[in-house]
């Protein structure tokens, strides 16, 4: 079996958040960048998998050069292979991406593609099903449970008032949600064998941009809260503020 995670460098989830000078980006300079959470659910799921199939897994990425921190991060998990798509930026249309996506995933001939269910800096969730119209092979997305036997694949995921469990021929897409497994640690034995592992580089002309960003702003900022009083005697003032004010009872 043949395995691809497809992983993004995002901000860590503590980062405090600067908008760039020209409003249209973030301010860079003092960000920690992490491996996307989710994807860690689509490394840990297909380090699973190597281990019960005896598989590769490749780990593929778009971005400058600083993802490769990331990409080290997912091979010092267990991961064997890793491929960087060079490009000066993250692309904001995910089209852009899943193309430059679909051209590497083509060359692998790979069974099973894992990535995850959204990427928690701009939480698009497109990449998964675009990647499936490219490469003309099934997606089962947001899974939590997920079984190989031979080339039929078996995931299961929650939906509103169950789980839904569905069927689907190799080769396959599948985009992870929390629940499916726990991320491994890694070793430090992993961690310097990561660092020993060459990253193959590709460099892929990318599609136009039909996405544009025109302004980021922060959030108005909320109103400070009102102390209307303590006890029972303060419930009659805090109706009439309910009712006049915020407008939220009748």
């Amino acid at each position: 079996m043949n395995i691809a995670v497809c992983v993004k460098q995002v901000p860590d989830t503590e980062a405090r958040i600067k908008i760039g000078e020209d409003k249209k980006s973030i301010d860079e300079s003092e960000i920690n960048f992490i491996l996307n959470p989710y994807d860690e659910l689509a490394v840990e799921e297909a380090l699973k998998l190597k281990e019960a199939h005896e598989s590769d897994v490749t780990i593929i990425s778009l971005g400058p050069d600083r993802i490769t921190s990331s990409m080290r991060s997912a091979l010092a998990m267990g991961a064997t292979k890793a491929i960087h798509i060079k490009i000066d930026s993250t692309p904001v249309d995910p089209m852009i991406t899943a193309t430059a996506l679909a051209q590497v995933l083509k060359e692998g001939n790979y069974d099973v593609i894992l990535l995850g269910k959204q990427a928690i800096d701009d939480d698009n969730a497109q990449i998964g099903p675009i990647l499936s119209e490219l490469l003309d092979i099934p997606a089962i997305n947001v899974i939590t449970k997920l079984d190989i036997q031979g080339d039929v694949v078996i995931a299961e995921r929650q939906i509103e008032g169950g789980v839904e469990k569905t069927e689907a021929k190799l080769p396959v897409i599948l985009t992870t949600q929390r629940g499916l497994n726990e991320p491994r640690y890694a070793s430090l034995k992993g961690i310097m064998a990561a660092k020993k592992i060459q990253i193959e580089e590709k460099n892929i002309s990318l599609t136009d941009n039909k996405i544009e960003i025109v302004e980021i702003n922060n959030p108005p900022q909320k109103p400070e809260g009102k102390i209307v009083g303590e006890g029972a005697e303060a419930v009659p003032e805090l109706i009439r503020l309910l009712k006049e004010e915020a407008k939220v009872i009748s």
